[in-house]
């Protein structure tokens, strides 16, 4: 277990992250290469990623590359998920770029006294050989993860939604108390589950604060920084659930259609701000079983998703969701600036 100890200072300086992480993201990902545990939750992703590195010819780097160095273990070298990457993939990447050849070797000794490091991986303290690995992060991203950009996004949101839920209902003691079944709030203490082959530590904050990354890859026990004299950053996975029915190639407008009509168009806007079920039926004006329904054929259509909030549930728009309602909204102004009054 870990055991992040938090001050008042701490609680006010405890952020959510505005976005996925670039390069955790491409961390939890080849960890899902080494593991078949939470696969059905990835099915989709899974089917493609594999012909898509095959189609990039990607599959030796990623074997021979960037597997060994990623290892699903207990440790694997803090460097490659800088902080920097909640800005984006490029920042990250430089910030692997400028890490000191004294630090890389530490860490590089570190994974291999763990679970084993690659000969070549020394290499990594001179500067060329941190750019040929940052060419191959950059092309896995491309490759396997930007595909999947839209979706992932989408459940992040969500899940902001959700959390700031909690801030709004309770303050960052709200937010932190409902993070999931891997994290427990026993103020001033957040407990993290950890790999039962992790030895149990204590983080300090000491004012420096916490930043909370959710993760649409990782599965299972949240991800902190080995060294605890790295800025506190906390990834921790989303709450997955069997991926919604998507309509088939031979019936691509069943779903759409389905989205005519007052109360999904009402349902549609309210999963713009974040709304449970129970929102969506009083602002219809349905019961909470038909709403509960128009809510899972905006799901189907892929305009909205779902993620648990406690006992709740809370609906949010997807990209494409955002898309069909501006340009709706867009439609309805237009209209308003060209009708003549009578």
């Amino acid at each position: 277990m870990l055991r992040v100890h938090f001050t008042d200072v701490d609680l006010a300086r405890t952020r959510l992250a505005p976005a996925p992480d670039p390069l955790f993201e491409i961390t939890a990902s080849l960890h899902r290469f080494q593991s078949r545990r939470g696969r059905w939750a990835y099915a989709g992703w899974y089917r493609t990623a594999r012909e898509r590195m095959r189609e990039k010819e990607l599959e030796r780097a990623v074997r021979t590359v960037l597997l060994p160095l990623y290892p699903r273990a207990a440790y694997f070298p803090d460097f490659l998920t800088p902080v920097d990457a909640v800005n984006g993939l490029e920042a990250g990447v430089e910030a692997i770029l400028a890490t000191p050849a004294e630090r890389i070797r530490e860490e590089i000794g570190i994974l291999d006294r763990t679970v084993g490091a690659p000969a070549w991986s020394r290499q990594l303290g001179e500067y060329t050989a941190r750019k040929e690995l940052a060419g191959v992060l950059r092309a896995y991203h491309e490759t396997v993860v930007v595909p999947h950009r839209e979706h992932v996004q989408a459940r992040i949101e969500a899940e902001r939604a959700a959390r700031c839920r909690g801030l709004l209902d309770g303050g960052v003691e709200g937010m932190l108390a409902g993070l999931g079944p891997m994290l427990r709030w026993r103020p001033p203490v957040l407990e993290v589950a950890y790999p039962r082959q992790a030895e149990d530590r204590d983080l300090h904050l000491n004012g420096r604060g916490l930043t909370l990354v959710p993760s649409y890859f990782n599965w299972g026990e949240p991800v902190a920084y080995a060294d605890p004299g790295l800025p506190p950053v906390l990834w921790y996975s989303l709450l997955h659930e069997p991926e919604a029915r998507r309509p088939s190639a031979d019936d691509p407008g069943r779903s759409l259609t389905n989205l005519l009509g007052r109360a999904r168009a009402v349902a549609l806007h309210a999963a713009s701000g974040g709304a449970t079920t129970g929102e969506i039926a009083r602002a219809a004006g349905v019961s909470a079983s038909a709403a509960s329904r128009h809510a899972t054929a905006l799901r189907d259509a892929g305009l909205v998703t779902t993620v648990r909030n406690g006992p709740t549930v809370l609906h949010t728009l997807t990209p494409a969701g955002a898309s069909v309602l501006r340009a709706a909204q867009r439609t309805a102004a237009d209209q308003d600036t060209t009708t003549t009054p009578a």
